[in-house]
């Protein structure tokens, strides 16, 4: 488990803390390491950029970015080559998924707003693991929706730097970033290297 330092309420579970979306024991451990309640706030993930401001624990619905200004409360979305992104200010945490889809709904930005409209900016970010340039092969479609951002596999395809997609958003905060990608570096489940069915998390509690 990566707990950025002076971060706070922010942790990013790897794949030696177990499958933390499916199996409620590995979530309990982590839990118990980290010192935050077991039920956390999640969500229906659905690679858009839907926003749930949220007060208690459980299911919160449809949605790729959860925020709370409860104390206590943990928020969290699954990753397994998506980006978890924290965001934290003075009184409220938030967390979002960001994949392509969403990134190219703009869900980063959908949550900053959310969060701003509500009395809480945030001032610093957190980015986890996800798939880097180098092993994100796709098509002509996807790569056209993130012009400025191409790149190239490391076998020499089309790619898309999302971590650049995803910085670009937070270029104004004080922004930590895990660094690894998901897919060829050990420690972390994979859908696109290795069709993991398991899923990480990305942690954000007051």
């Amino acid at each position: 488990m990566k707990v950025p330092p002076s971060s706070g309420g922010v942790a990013f579970t790897e794949s030696a803390d177990g499958d933390v979306r499916h199996d409620m024991g590995s979530r309990r451990r982590v839990s118990a390491s980290l010192g935050i309640p077991e039920e956390w706030a999640v969500l229906r993930q659905v690679h858009g950029a839907v926003v749930r401001r949220v007060t208690q624990a459980g299911d919160t619905g449809d949605g790729d970015a959860i925020w709370t200004s409860v104390p206590g409360l943990p928020v969290a979305v699954f990753t397994a080559d998506c980006f978890g992104v924290v965001l934290t200010a003075d009184d409220a945490v938030g967390v979002a998924h960001a994949g392509w889809r969403g990134a190219a709904a703009g869900v980063i930005a959908a949550l900053r707003e959310d969060m701003a409209q509500h009395g809480s900016s945030p001032g610093k970010a957190y980015v986890g693991a996800g798939i880097r340039p180098c092993c994100f092969e796709v098509g002509e479609d996807v790569a056209a929706r993130f012009e400025g951002h191409r790149s190239k596999t490391t076998w020499g395809t089309t790619s898309v730097d999302l971590p650049a997609v995803v910085s670009e958003e937070l270029i104004d905060l004080d922004t930590w970033y895990e660094g690894g990608c998901t897919v060829h570096e050990p420690g972390w489940f994979s859908h696109r290297g290795a069709r993991a069915t398991e899923r990480m998390a990305a942690i954000g509690w007051l």
